[in-house]
């Protein structure tokens, strides 16, 4: 039975992101976890994250999460979800500037207070349902139509311009990487488990996915 640990680190949102897998992989054991040799021993692992990146980071470096998730995003199917996909770029700007794990070089940038759009302005926190474009044929993609809507909620954004590992992308104000790719490592700003029909999909693929693209 294949087996899907989800990194407990207090700053996620874990049991709806168990919920959403068990529901599309039945045949899957799903763990919600903060022991390091499980989730060594995972086929797959999810790192969420909710929240302030300062607080995430700081979290995981006591924890030593950050060094497992090093470890681990190396060798099986590895999805991060919202501030967990934030927290594998090499830095943000929030809190004053906080270091990432640094597994992909992005920056994560603050929409602004000023965020506008057709002369009308925008609210920060992006909060709700965005068109997704796909950027690479990846597997993660797979009957999920090109341009369908998923789920955000952020003030903070990864970086769309120059970067060569985005695999999705969104416009709020701004282009934003909706996700991001690259080996066997799989990241999206939005949630799939409140993305519906689509986030589902996007989350039965990667519990089949092998890493390969």
């Amino acid at each position: 039975m294949k087996t899907v640990a989800i990194i407990d680190y207090g700053m996620g949102n874990l049991h709806s992101a168990k919920k959403a897998v068990e529901h599309v992989a039945p045949d899957t054991t799903v763990l919600v976890t903060d022991n390091a040799a499980r989730i060594r021993e995972a086929d797959r692992v999810i790192l969420p994250g909710v929240g302030a990146i300062r607080d995430c980071m700081a979290e995981m470096q006591k924890q030593g999460v950050d060094q497992l998730v090093r470890e681990v995003s190396q060798d099986r199917p590895f999805l991060g979800i919202c501030v967990g996909m934030q927290a594998l770029m090499s830095r943000s700007e929030e809190n004053g500037g906080v270091d990432g794990i640094n597994l992909f070089s992005s920056e994560v940038r603050f929409f602004g207070d000023d965020l506008t759009e057709d002369g009308e302005r925008l609210k920060v926190p992006h909060m709700g349902w965005n068109q997704v474009f796909q950027t690479q044929d990846h597997p993660l993609w797979q009957g999920i139509p090109d341009g369908d809507r998923f789920y955000f909620v952020h003030s903070y954004f990864a970086e769309a311009e120059g970067n060569a590992d985005m695999a999705g992308r969104t416009h709020y104000g701004v282009d934003v990487a909706a996700a991001v790719a690259r080996n066997n490592i799989f990241a999206v700003q939005f949630h799939p488990e409140k993305s519906a029909r689509a986030g589902l999909q996007l989350l039965k693929n990667f519990t089949n996915w092998t890493g390969t693209c």
